[in-house]
């Protein structure tokens, strides 16, 4: 997750769509909660990350696609918008889909810390994040954790309360084995390398 400027009035998922729809390429909106975010630009450790993980999924599961940034409605948790650092699909998955996608058949999500407030990273991507994405019936949500050098994999997700069941906690240089239905194993000392 990235830097989150955060706009405390409450809105309607109808005002946020307009306002995002209207934001230029630069500005990166998120709606979690009835709050407002703007995600600001990640650091190249970040999408270095992001491009690491990509290569390996497509080297492993070539049938999959990683998309970067995708928009998804995560409506059981409070009509919220999210763009996850990362979305793990089957090939061709959002092709026809608009800018906020169903979040049907997402096999995984990622978001990867950035170096913000301690209060906003937790916040946001320790709790709020993993509730939205276990509510919306996404299999898997991937924490990679630049702040404590570990990778988080939150799986059986519980779309009557949100969140998830399990978690498991990898250190970075570890090995990581993402559970079906992704079933991907990870080495992930390379991670070390992009850390404060």
């Amino acid at each position: 997750m990235t830097v989150m400027a955060e706009h405390t009035s409450q809105m309607s998922v109808d005002e946020f769509e307009t306002i995002a729809s209207a934001a230029p390429e630069t500005v990166t909106l998120e709606f979690i909660d009835g709050r407002i975010g703007v995600k600001q630009v990640t650091d190249g450790d970040h999408d270095t990350i992001v491009s690491w993980l990509a290569k390996r999924c497509i080297q492993a599961r070539p049938d999959l696609d990683l998309y970067h940034a995708r928009g998804l409605r995560v409506d059981g948790y409070r009509q919220s918008r999210a763009r996850p650092d990362a979305v793990l699909v089957p090939e061709a998955h959002f092709a026809g889909h608009g800018e906020w996608a169903d979040p049907a058949g997402a096999l995984m999500v990622v978001e990867v810390t950035s170096y913000d407030t301690d209060t906003d990273t937790d916040r946001r991507d320790r709790h709020e994040k993993p509730a939205a994405y276990g509510q919306a019936g996404i299999p898997l949500y991937l924490l990679i954790d630049r702040d404590s050098c570990t990778v988080t994999v939150h799986s059986g997700p519980d779309r009557r309360v949100g969140g998830y069941r399990n978690a498991h906690v990898t250190k970075f240089g570890e090995t990581l084995v993402l559970p079906d239905p992704v079933g991907i194993e990870l080495d992930t000392e390379i991670l070390e390398n992009y850390v404060r």
